[in-house]
């Protein structure tokens, strides 16, 4: 958990139900994994060779939700925020995709609140559009600390891939809600569900980073009115 303009923005947590198993770490800033990252994951990351797993020199990220469209939507998100991301889901597909969409985004938004400690000396808002050929889409993001989230996707497919289309919005208004951010993403046009869909997290990416972005000379200043984001 971060504040400080030096500390550590990362957060590892385990979050096991009747329905979902999951393991997580994020580094909102890259780089390495807390040092809490649970066994399990680590494990899993030293096998990793999915789709959804990539390694630079700046960024780990592996995803396997057991959705393979989940797993591509947040390898975008955490490529284009600038994150090292890990996440391990085993959850009751053979039930629907409902509680493993739901629970990874819960769980996405608690390690991500958890990181990013207090908005101290950020920018706060960020707002970006990104294209995905002939797809447009614009996110705003607010670090608020009032969950509220606009979803307007404009998706007209049933599913893509193994992933109902209605579960994408419930995505990102469960990590809207847990992260306690306010954002509205909406998708100006597109032919194609899947570019729809994926220039919307590309564009939600860009904006967090934005949002998350540390301004020199403003450390330890509340980035508010009020003089608080607390509740």
């Amino acid at each position: 958990m971060g504040s400080g303009p030096t500390a550590q923005r990362w957060a590892a947590l385990s979050r096991d139900t009747n329905e979902t198993k999951i393991q997580l770490a994020v580094n909102l800033d890259g780089g390495d994994f807390p040092p809490d990252t649970d066994a399990r994951l680590l494990a899993s990351l030293a096998a990793a060779n999915g789709h959804a797993s990539q390694s630079s020199k700046s960024q780990v990220i592996s995803v396997n939700t057991g959705i393979g469209f989940l797993d591509h939507m947040l390898h975008a998100l955490a490529k284009h925020a600038g994150w090292s991301l890990a996440l391990a889901c085993s959850g009751d597909l053979h039930i629907d995709d409902h509680h493993t969409a739901e629970d990874c985004c819960l769980a996405l938004g608690y390690a991500f609140a958890r990181a990013l400690g207090s908005a101290t000396g950020l920018a706060r808002f960020g707002s970006a559009y990104a294209p995905l050929d002939e797809a447009l889409s614009r996110a705003v993001v607010d670090l608020s600390n009032r969950p509220y989230s606009v979803v307007e996707l404009g998706l007209r497919r049933e599913k893509i891939g193994d992933l109902s289309c209605e579960m994408l919005p419930h995505c990102l208004q469960s990590f809207a809600q847990a992260a306690r951010v306010t954002l509205h993403v909406d998708c100006l046009r597109g032919e194609n569900d899947h570019h729809r869909a994926e220039s919307a997290f590309k564009a939600l990416a860009v904006a967090i980073r934005q949002a998350t972005s540390r301004i020199p000379g403003r450390e330890g200043e509340v980035p508010s009115t009020k003089g608080t984001l607390s509740v």
